[in-house]
């Protein structure tokens, strides 16, 4: 027990050392590409104050934003402030960046969970229905609309749902993570829930297919090994077969592209929040690079980044529990 113990502890070390390691590189990088585009963020900035300064005000503001210092010591002076917790202050919704955080990422994180929910376990059905079915009909039509659902891109196919569903039958809302004109207060879970349903299966449905196609292919190479051959001589039907020899086999394949989904997922829910109108982290970080609010944007790059490797670390140790083989590994 205490060796297990002293294995995950280091473990978690290694993994914690690799994620700051990481964030460091990842904030060099935002910060480079931050300080050579073309925008003028004080210019935006006072653009989004909807009335007239002074050269003096200019001046100020510029000096407050370190304008001309060497980008080095912006740099420096940024990660400080970072490493003490203050992320700055949003020059679009001129608020705190880690407030700004803290809300959105509620509303994404719904949405993320829901659609990663879906997409797991649909993904999954689906590639063990056309693993046991393999070159039949359904097998066929499964695969086929696998293939188109991975070519489309998310923002048309939230857009030709969102016409569908919501404009033409008038199923679920149009946008929104709420209805229009009530008090967040007043809202009622299944009201956010309705207006979750929608987005979040959009969102699932650009990364079941890649989970549903590598399932079916693990499944029929299973069924095609030496031990299920012997298992059907001794009377074992299909479905016995699946639960008895193929979950085991292929679940440690999907959990892996379950959990490697984490970065596809942020990345469609940045599209399927604009063209839902849904207020989360993705919406935010599309304003803030349209308004060249660079506090916000490198705040949500960085807090990005440390939910994506918080995600696979999670996934590094559910390889454990679920594959003795790799548990034996690390101790």
């Amino acid at each position: 027990m205490r060796g297990r113990f002293f294995n995950l502890c280091s473990a978690l070390i290694k993994n914690g050392m690799k994620i700051l390691s990481l964030l460091l590189a990842v904030s060099i990088i935002a910060f480079v590409l931050v300080t050579l585009s073309p925008i003028d963020p004080v210019q935006q900035y006072i653009l989004g104050l909807g009335t007239a300064i002074s050269q003096e005000q200019r001046e100020e503001i510029e000096e407050y934003w370190g304008v001309g210092e060497p980008p080095v010591e912006c740099y420096i002076n940024w990660l400080t402030n970072v490493l003490r917790g203050d992320l700055g202050v949003s020059s679009l919704y001129r608020r705190p960046v880690a407030d700004i955080i803290g809300e959105r990422f509620l509303s994404s994180l719904a949405l993320m969970v829901s659609s990663w929910l879906l997409s797991g376990i649909i993904g999954f059905s689906i590639g063990c229905l056309m693993g046991m079915r393999h070159g039949r009909f359904l097998d066929r039509f499964l695969k086929k609309v696998c293939y188109i659902l991975s070519s489309v891109p998310t923002f048309w196919l939230g857009l030709v749902l969102l016409l569908v569903f919501s404009v033409w039958l008038g199923w679920f809302p149009i946008g929104f993570s709420s209805p229009i004109g009530v008090l967040s207060g007043d809202v009622t879970f299944g009201q956010r829930l309705y207006h979750l349903v929608l987005p979040a299966f959009t969102l699932s449905l650009m990364s079941f297919p890649n989970i549903a196609l590598h399932t079916r292919q693990k499944l029929v190479e299973v069924l095609e090994s030496d031990y299920v051959l012997f298992a059907r001589a001794r009377g074992e039907g299909n479905w016995d077969i699946l639960r008895r020899h193929g979950i085991r086999n292929i679940l440690m394949p999907a959990v892996t592209l379950q959990f490697t989904s984490f970065a596809e997922l942020f990345g469609g829910s940045v599209m399927a929040e604009n063209v839902f109108s849904y207020p989360g982290l993705g919406s935010a970080v599309a304003a803030a690079g349209l308004n060249s609010d660079v506090p916000l944007l490198l705040g949500i790059t960085l807090f990005s980044t440390l939910f994506v490797c918080v995600g696979n670390m999670v996934a590094d140790l559910l390889y454990a529990a679920i594959d003795p083989r790799v548990r034996e590994a690390v101790e």
